[in-house]
Formats: C-alpha cells, structure tokens, sequence
C-alpha cells in the first residue's frame, strides 16, 4: 500500500485514561462518529473500553449498528436520527430537543431510553429555555406511561477553549436552570452531562456525571496553549514512487505556480485531494523525507503531490511522512490543521476511505 494510516489503539486506551484521571470521578463517553474522527470506529471503540470509557457516542444509526455488528456491547448514545432509524436499535439510547420526537418515539412499540438536549447557546440542537418546560411535560408524560425512559439530561458547550468567555458561563448558568426544571417536571436521577474535551480537562464545574471526549481521544491538545500530553493516534504516511531531477525557471504541477528557483530534485508521493490532503495546504505544507522537512510544491493533485527535496539522496520506495505524533521531526496534524485554516477534526475526518487504517503497532494492514 502506497499511502497509508497508521492508527495506534494503544494511544487511544492511554488517552482515555488520561482524560478519565482529569474527568474527577467523571464517567467518559468516547465519541466515536465520522468513522472514530477518521481512526475506524469500531477499532477506537475497542480501545476507549479498553482505557475505561463506558459510553460511546455516535451520530447516526449506521455508526450505532456498525459498533453492534462488531459486537461492542457499551451503552451507546445516537444524536442525530429519524423515526425509520429507531426500531432497529433496541439497546441504542437517542437524544431528544422537541416534543414532536418524543411522539414520534412514542409511537414506536416499545420504550425508547432519551437523554433530553437542552439548547443552552450552541443553537444547534437542543431545545430552546422557551421550549424546555413543554418537553419536560411531554417526556414526564410519556415516561409515566412507559414509552419513554429519561435516561439523561444533556447540552453542548460553543466554547470551552477559554474558561474567560462570557458566553461560557452563561451556559453554565443556563444548563443549571435548564436541570432544575427537570428535577421540577418529575425527571428523576438523569445522567447529567454537558462536558467536551475541552472541559473535561480543564472546566471542573461542567463535569457532572459524564464527560464526552471527542477531539481529545485521538490525541489533540483541545485547548490553545495548554498541553496535557496526549498522544496523537494516527500517523498518516505515504511512498515516495518516482524522482527527477530538474533545473531552475521548471514549473510544478497544474498552472505552474511553483516554479523551481534552482536546480533540486522532485519527489513524486501518490497522496492527493482524494486521499485528504487539502488543495489549499499547496505552498505551506511539509512531509518528513530521510528525516527532514521538505515542503509540497505546486498544486495539489486529486492523487498526488509533489515534494521538492532539495539535495536529499531521495530514491523511490523511501517513506514520506505527512503527520504523526511528531516524535521524529514530522509534522503534526495540528500544524496541518493550521496550514489549511481548519481544525485538526477536519483533517483527521477528511483522509479518505482509499487510505488504509493500519492497527500499530504490530498490527496487519
């Protein structure tokens, strides 16, 4: 395999663990969706278990029954769902932001098990403080007559990157009220939890009883400036396949943008859009070649880039790293991140479903 990723499950299991030790007593949900941030989900949800997260979470009935079909047996929360989604997935908690999900579960056949969204200012999902009291009744209602269990009572942080924003604490306040109407409403017990990774790490008043690591998980630092040491779990590697050596005034790649000022050598490696490798990285990003930094030159292609490698004595068949942990000098996926003017969830979720996820270590591909 030319272009691969290496994903190392044991960097999950000690992040988890990690996150787990900050959480303060916390229990963790290992956020699973988009295909474990691009890791292979069911392999990230083994080694979560494995680091002590007893939740999963997921997006979609498709992530919820891949993880089922794998034979993961954790509690399992899906947020984004319809009606059709639901029979099926018996042992699958879902959540709910309005009245008219609640019927619709309701209408189902059997006890669905919920964990109410509160909108406390993301103004995604969750339903809205005027909306709140009536789902409360509805779900009181509907839990009384057996068609619903509240299992949990639940909301999404806009910001906690920065425990100074106003905003954030605003939340804060809003989540307790919104709490407070449910112990009212007759909402007995919910798991409580509102945490991201970013708070689990470092917002101990939004722990409660569960926090969700997304981003974290996988080994990147959530918060600007803070480092917590995790460790980055995937390694995104590729294969040098051809080189030539060209002079100065030779243009690169489509339009020419790049044009060589020198006499250096090209280094041809078959990873392109197709692969993840963002078009607008063209003339910023780096690879680790003979353990140096050499830069991708001209336009991205939809298979390939292409690398000036100065003088190295490039051959083909020699590895070229695109990002990993950093430990040898290459690039990380946050300073990939950077150069596309994105987040490193963008990155990670992007390499494409022709890039192999290869267990490491020791692992076949």
């Amino acid at each position: 395999m030319l272009t691969r990723a290496l994903v190392d499950p044991e960097a999950i299991e000690r992040n988890t663990a990690l996150l787990l030790r900050a959480a303060g007593g916390a229990a963790l949900m290992a956020v699973v969706k988009a295909n474990g941030f691009g890791h292979g989900a069911v392999e990230v949800a083994r080694a979560a278990v494995a680091g002590g997260a007893s939740w999963l979470g997921v997006t979609s009935a498709a992530e919820a029954r891949e993880l089922r079909a794998a034979g993961i047996r954790a509690p399992i929360l899906m947020w984004l769902w319809a009606p059709d989604d639901v029979p099926d997935l018996a042992d699958v908690d879902v959540s709910v932001s309005s009245a008219e999900a609640l019927e619709a579960l309701a209408r189902i056949g059997r006890p669905v098990s919920v964990h109410l969204k509160a909108d406390t200012g993301l103004s995604r999902g969750g339903a809205t403080a005027a909306e709140w009291p009536h789902l409360l009744t509805v779900a009181a209602k509907l839990q009384a007559a057996g068609f619903i269990t509240v299992r949990g009572i639940w909301s999404h942080l806009a910001n906690a990157e920065n425990p100074d924003d106003p905003a954030l604490h605003r939340q804060l306040i809003a989540f307790g009220h919104a709490r407070a109407e449910a112990a009212a409403a007759g909402i007995v017990d919910p798991l409580i939890h509102l945490a991201n990774s970013a708070a689990a790490l470092h917002l101990p008043p939004a722990r409660f009883d569960l926090v969700r690591a997304g981003i974290a998980l996988y080994g990147v630092e959530p918060v600007p400036g803070r480092v917590f040491g995790l460790r980055p779990a995937m390694t995104l590697e590729s294969t040098v396949i051809l080189t030539k050596r060209v002079g100065p005034g030779t243009g690169v790649s489509y339009g020419h943008d790049h044009v060589a000022d020198r006499e250096t050598t090209l280094a041809l490696v078959p990873a392109g859009y197709a692969d993840g490798v963002p078009r607008r990285v063209a003339g910023r990003a780096e690879v680790l070649i003979h353990g140096r930094r050499r830069p991708i030159v001209g336009r991205i292609a939809m298979d390939q880039v292409v690398v000036d490698a100065g003088d190295l004595p490039v051959r083909a068949g020699d590895r070229a790293v695109l990002f990993g942990p950093g430990d040898a000098g290459e690039p990380t996926v946050a300073e990939w991140a950077d150069w596309a003017g994105t987040n490193p969830h963008e990155i990670l979720t992007g390499i494409g479903p022709r890039v192999p996820r290869c267990p490491r270590p020791g692992g076949a591909c």
